[in-house]
């Protein structure tokens, strides 16, 4: 077989024995411009050689032509080449109209194939990172950005919280007054009604807020005030919204007669009820999560069961609408706040239930001529209080015969015809209310003497809740949609 020089030698046969016409050019090849004539520069044939010195049956002009020395003599130039480019030389494609054909690179389909280092090797296969574009600062074109927000929303709904952490485990300390804004939100297109901290202290990070836009929202209220989840089970205005013990649930009730239970991770129903009327207040049983109560605009209360989504039982009262209901501490009876009043005093303003047997306990327990639009009990006195439309608060004994304590109530606040909301504090040494003026009053629970008011909103604050770990934590809502968190 011959071969091809990409040099001139001394040595060589003259130019009228080869029969070549030697120009006398005397070069020399580096790999590079080795690799140019092996792959051919444009303009050249389909050899891959320029079309000037191609290989025909005639004499070759220019500084390429045979070798007539054996193989071993040859020239190391081009293996040197093919070794620099592993080029193998069976896989060179030869030319049927050259009888000594120049051997090229074969094109490559595959591509030059990455270094893999031998320790990425040899590590698992599940801790390889695939090749891909590069993300920073965001989600790269074409994924989407939803899918990552929701899983570190879905982390978060079940997570504990930094801030939160620390408190876990700690004995109740007194509460502290909150006095700044910590965080800002305008959180709902329509009025917030209600705003609740969850009762799990491992999820008590997380903020519910109803409102009558229609919605729930979830929110992370002890960190970034992002909110997590919403919850659009209703098609009218949510009056009223509670967590279950556990956290992982909550109930909420609107205007179109629907009460439904939902799971705060995945934000699915658990199961939705009928009730024939408006619903503006919820209440489950504490020891029985899966039975609540529902009222509204009705002279009726009815239970209900989640497991089995029916109705178990149902109170009745000579009324027109319950504003509030509120299980006592044994669990065995509960207080509902009706729109009921005559002429000189508020008779069946405040009735109380047996839960069991459906009877009527108590229906005489407030006679002043004022609806009691909420209604909170002390976590560890015998004591619930009502707030009153009279602009203040009342407390009462809830063990029978439920009487009134007419040397203590709490006054400051205005209510006018709102909704207004008021809580105790996890330790009871607290109360705090909203109030029309937009303020939130902090009052002693033993003096009744107000303690500390904070300007919080431009409108009715009807809403507020604190914390149930961090120690000088609340949040409040207004009338205007707008979410407060206070430290």
């Amino acid at each position: 077989m011959a071969f091809l020089s990409l040099v001139a030698y001394e040595d060589s046969d003259s130019d009228e024995e080869s029969g070549t016409n030697n120009e006398g050019v005397s070069f020399t090849l580096n790999c590079d411009s080795a690799v140019e004539q092996f792959l051919g520069s444009p303009g050249s044939s389909a050899t891959g050689l320029p079309e000037d010195r191609q290989c025909t049956n005639t004499t070759s002009v220019g500084p390429l032509w045979p070798f007539k020395s054996p193989p071993w003599q040859q020239p190391q130039l081009v293996d040197s080449c093919k070794t620099a480019l592993q080029i193998s030389p069976h896989s060179l494609p030869q030319n049927p109209a050259c009888p000594n054909p120049v051997k090229r690179l074969a094109p490559s389909s595959a591509g030059v194939r990455p270094y893999i280092p031998k320790r990425q090797k040899l590590a698992p296969t599940d801790d390889r990172v695939s090749p891909g574009p590069s993300v920073r600062g965001g989600p790269v074109e074409g994924t989407s950005a939803n899918t990552t927000s929701q899983a570190s929303g879905s982390r978060m709904l079940s997570e504990v919280s930094e801030r939160v952490r620390p408190f876990l485990g700690q004995k109740v300390g007194r509460m502290e007054l909150p006095r700044r804004c910590h965080l800002q939100l305008q959180a709902h297109q329509g009025p917030v009604n209600t705003v609740q901290w969850c009762p799990a202290p491992h999820t008590s990070h997380l903020l519910l807020s109803a409102s009558m836009d229609r919605t729930v929202k979830i929110w992370d209220g002890a960190e970034s005030g992002r909110c997590l989840q919403v919850i659009a089970a209703h098609s009218g205005a949510v009056r009223d919204a509670c967590w279950s013990p556990c956290g992982r649930r909550l109930l909420s009730g609107s205007f179109d007669t629907t009460a439904t239970l939902t799971d705060v991770e995945t934000g699915s129903e658990v199961v939705k009820v009928g009730n024939q009327f408006k619903v503006t207040c919820l209440a489950l049983r504490p020891n029985e999560p899966d039975v609540f109560l529902c009222g509204g605009f009705s002279p009726e209360v009815k239970a209900w069961d989640a497991r089995s989504s029916k109705m178990v039982r149902t109170y009745k009262a000579g009324i027109q609408q319950t504003l509030d209901i509120l299980f006592l501490s044994g669990e065995k009876e509960f207080v509902t706040s009706s729109d009921s009043v005559s002429r000189d005093s508020a008779d069946r303003t405040l009735i109380a239930w047996d839960f069991g047997t459906t009877a009527k306990v108590s229906n005489q327990i407030f006679h002043e001529r004022y609806t009691c639009p909420s209604l909170a009990l002390h976590p560890d006195d015998d004591s619930f209080v009502a707030q009153t439309n009279g602009n203040y608060i009342a407390i009462f004994s809830s063990q029978r015969p439920y009487r009134i304590n007419k040397r203590r109530r709490y006054e400051g606040h205005k209510v006018e015809g709102y909704a207004i909301q008021c809580e105790f504090s996890r330790c009871g040494s607290l109360l705090a209310s909203g109030s029309s003026t937009g303020c939130v009053h902090f009052y002693d629970h033993q003096s009744s003497r107000t303690l500390h008011t904070l300007q919080a909103h431009q409108e009715a604050c009807v809403s507020v809740s604190l914390h149930p770990v961090l120690p000088s934590v609340a949040a409040t809502c207004d009338w205007s949609g707008e979410i407060k968190i206070w430290n």
